[in-house]
């Protein structure tokens, strides 16, 4: 008969672009909504406050892409140097490097022969893919893509940072301060909420913990605001 393989459904293949998302979203909803209710705090006027709002989305924006693109370089970097460095290894040094991998799998709770014959089958198919795997801790079939996560992280934070500017473009100016505060925390809760359901994390947890934060930022730039305003 044949054996019928069971498939398990995991959280942690989300994680890559979960993190990634739910970063750039959670960066634009809440630094736009910071900046916006900080200016509003200081006695601006509505158009004021509304040039604000969108000159830091789009400041956001590209320092959320600019600092993606930097940090998955240098990580591209770093792997592609390792890489090398391990072929290197494997062309001038074998058999050293297949007593390290079968010592990895030792460590890892094999009885020695079968570390040794796992060793010699793993590397004898791809050898330079089993010590990037199991020494390294990489894929050598996993490419880093700079200019996607700069574009992803930069799209991200304008969608959450559309938010805020939607509620200050709807609302008049007597009540900006509670409406952005108030609907930010909504927008908050609920992309909290989301990351926790897609993630299969607690909800509730997700919800307070970024709302809390939420809240804390936006009611010290507000006060940062305000003092400015008196004192002007």
């Amino acid at each position: 008969m044949p054996v019928t393989q069971h498939k398990e459904k995991h959280h942690i293949n989300r994680i890559g672009w979960l993190r990634a998302s739910v970063l750039g979203a959670n960066d634009g909803i809440l630094s736009t909504a910071s900046l916006v209710v900080g200016v509003a705090a200081a006695h601006a006027t509505h158009s004021s406050v509304m040039v604000a709002g969108v000159a830091g989305l789009v400041a956001g924006a590209m320092s959320m892409a600019a600092g993606e693109y930097v940090s998955v370089s240098s990580q591209a970097d770093t792997e592609r140097a390792d890489v090398a460095c391990e072929r290197h290894e494997l062309d001038t040094d074998n058999e050293g490097e297949h007593k390290e991998l079968a010592a990895i799998y030792v460590g890892r709770g094999l009885d020695p022969l079968l570390a040794k014959q796992v060793a010699e089958q793993l590397m004898a198919k791809d050898a330079l893919a089993a010590h990037a795997r199991d020494e390294l801790g990489i894929s050598v079939n996993f490419i880093p893509r700079p200019v996607q996560a700069s574009v992803a992280s930069a799209m991200t934070f304008s969608v959450g940072g559309a938010m805020p500017l939607l509620v200050l473009f709807l609302v008049p100016q007597a009540i900006l301060v509670p409406a952005v505060f108030g609907s930010t925390l909504v927008f908050l809760a609920g992309l909290g909420t989301l990351a926790a359901f897609t993630g299969g994390a607690p909800l509730i947890r997700a919800a307070l913990r970024v709302t809390f934060w939420g809240a804390l930022a936006m009611g010290l730039t507000a006060g940062v605001g305000a003092l400015f305003g008196t004192i002007q």
